[in-house]
């Protein structure tokens, strides 16, 4: 933790990032002038890049398309299209193009691409009889030069509203980078809005729901805030800090995401965020840098200024003892945030806090203590868990219960410590059975109380699955199959002026796994949009008139079917 001389004595031995740093804050320098926009409209983002989503940061920028489809979208510069990607939710409809200096962009939510890769595309889905696609092509199938149209903007897959969703990848990493450092700006005078800041005393213990916290409004404009209530804070002891921040351009109205925050002490840089570049196994790691159980129980976006020890991410370019402030010389001292944008606007708030003596609080733990950098295995005679190293963030008061089985269960419900502290990736979860299972072993699941289900299979006495969080869950078992709903079609039906045919399916419980349909017995293509959620088959002239009979076949992860047929007539 920080002690007033050793952050003197560590900032002269080298650390001379509040020198060197530029405006924006960046670890190497980008090409210039070399990529294009998009689109060929005034350049206007909904979204910013390293944005705060839930689960993750936002990749890349959204470029407005005026509230509709239909524009044209351009290469951004000589290369060829290297992989194109088909989807229910995420892009929609997505390509690559990868260049000669090392950099592949990004274009996603298309709503068409041109002649040439939909025929791919198409090629595709039949060969492999699926919908979703995604493929890579070799440089000299679909080659393109800088201004080239090579895509239809759109509203695909699981987008707020029309626009183009645009990133800059390293091509060899695969880290997403931030395109604003690249020359293509949006333009912006406004600098970041501070609304609310957080206090954490830590007390030298794992950061937890239980780490007790005050937030603090704030209030100020034009770049110079400071507290709605100004006043000298007395804090002792181990201290993280936090901050509620947000940030707009010149162009828009949205709120989005800041570039950089630093935290300073005494005038001295202990802890810098930067949106410049990260890798996609790490965007979880959002969970980490916000106060998540503030997330969880008030959906209060507080951006930490401290870094947990199991939290690794490119995001953090600079830090002393993670952030962490040890106020213990009775001194006074200025703490003060700077907050930027890409663009170089600068918003500052200085705070004065009092320390004073402080004995450490020792840590008590209630249950098992887990540690962030091993292998943790907890179990009874009813539950197993396995986390395995890199999925906490911090170490673990784990806390375990167990409580009746509830109606339609087959276990008992077992409390796996909270849903106020995040898993990284997934863990280990298996249960046991209450009874024995029988010819319902395959369709056996975990779920949550809340009605996730986990998915799960039958093995070694147990039901083994995979949770992203932590939770209440038990065993159910999936014997029911999914429900066709058609839209348009019956027995019988006279389709000549129908332009598709349209269904709507949902389970129960495990979820639809696989759809498919056959017209004469021949596998046609059907696609399940994300926001109306239609599955629809859309006639393209190959049918002919007459007497045609189709049939839909839907699946569940069960291996639970339900089938459709109808004769119409064309």
């Amino acid at each position: 933790m920080i002690k007033k001389s050793f952050l003197i004595a560590a900032l002269c031995l080298g650390l001379n990032w509040g020198v060197m740093a530029q405006s924006p804050i960046q670890s190497r320098q980008y090409p210039q002038n070399y990529f294009r926009y998009p689109l060929d409209l005034p350049p206007t983002t909904a979204g910013s890049f390293g944005e705060l989503r839930p689960a993750h940061f936002h990749s890349g920028l959204d470029f407005k398309t005026n509230q509709r489809t239909g524009y044209p979208v351009h290469a951004a510069n000589d290369g060829y299209i290297s992989r194109v990607r088909v989807q229910f939710g995420g892009f929609g409809r997505a390509i690559y193009i990868t260049h000669p200096n090392g950099y592949t962009t990004v274009y996603g939510h298309l709503q068409s691409f041109t002649p040439t890769v939909a025929a791919l595309v198409k090629a595709y889905q039949y060969d492999h009889q699926t919908y979703e696609a995604d493929f890579n092509l070799e440089a000299t199938q679909v080659p393109v030069h800088k201004d080239d149209v090579v895509a239809i903007s759109g509203n695909a897959g699981a987008s707020a509203g029309p626009h183009v969703h645009f990133e800059i990848r390293d091509t060899k990493t695969e880290e997403t980078i931030n395109p604003q450092l690249f020359g293509l700006t949006i333009p912006d005078r406004v600098p970041p809005s501070i609304s609310s800041i957080g206090i954490y005393h830590l007390d030298g213990n794992p950061f937890s729901e239980k780490t007790p916290r005050d937030f603090l409004q704030v209030t100020g404009a034009a770049g110079n805030y400071h507290l709605t209530k100004p006043q000298v804070l007395h804090l002792n002891g181990y201290i993280g800090f936090g901050i509620n921040t947000t940030d707009m351009n010149s162009t828009s109205a949205n709120h989005n995401g800041i570039y950089s925050l630093e935290l300073k002490l005494d005038g001295q840089t202990v802890y810098t965020f930067t949106v410049e570049r990260f890798a996609f196994d790490q965007t979880h790691a959002i969970n980490a840098y916000i106060d998540y159980p503030a997330f969880e129980s008030s959906r209060r976006w507080m951006q930490k200024c401290f870094i947990l020890p199991g939290s690794h991410i490119s995001l953090y370019p600079q830090s002393i003892n993670r952030g962490i402030i040890t106020f213990n010389d009775n001194a006074l001292h200025e703490v003060e945030y700077v907050v930027k944008d890409v663009a170089g606007n600068t918003s500052s708030l200085k705070l004065k806090v009092q320390s004073a003596t402080f004995n450490v609080a020792a840590n008590k733990i209630a249950g098992t203590l887990f540690h962030y950098d091993t292998k943790n295995e907890f179990s009874t005679d009813k539950v197993k868990v396995t986390i395995m190293p890199g999925n906490l963030y911090d170490d673990l008061d784990f806390i375990y219960s167990v409580s009746a089985k509830p109606a339609g269960g087959f276990s008992q419900v077992h409390h796996i410590h909270n849903r106020l502290t995040p898993i990284h990736e997934n863990y280990d979860l298996w249960i046991k059975p209450d009874a024995d299972l029988g010819k319902y072993a395959d369709k056996a699941v975990v779920v949550s109380t809340t009605g996730g289900c986990q998915g799960g299979y039958y093995q070694d006495g147990y039901v083994k699955a995979k949770p992203s969080s932590f939770g209440d869950f038990f065993i159910k078992i999936d014997t029911l199959a999914p429900v066709i709903h058609p839209l348009n079609i019956h027995n019988g039906s006279n389709m000549a002026l129908a332009k598709s045919i349209n269904f709507r399916m949902s389970d129960n419980l495990s979820g639809i796994k696989s759809y498919a349909g056959t017209i004469d017995n021949k596998w046609v293509l059907m696609e399940w949009d994300y926001k109306s959620k239609v599955l629809s088959y859309t006639f393209n002239g190959e049918i002919a008139p007459g007497k045609h009979m189709f049939k839909l076949t839907v699946g569940d992860n069960k291996n639970n079917f339900s089938e459709f047929t109808a004769d119409f007539y064309r």
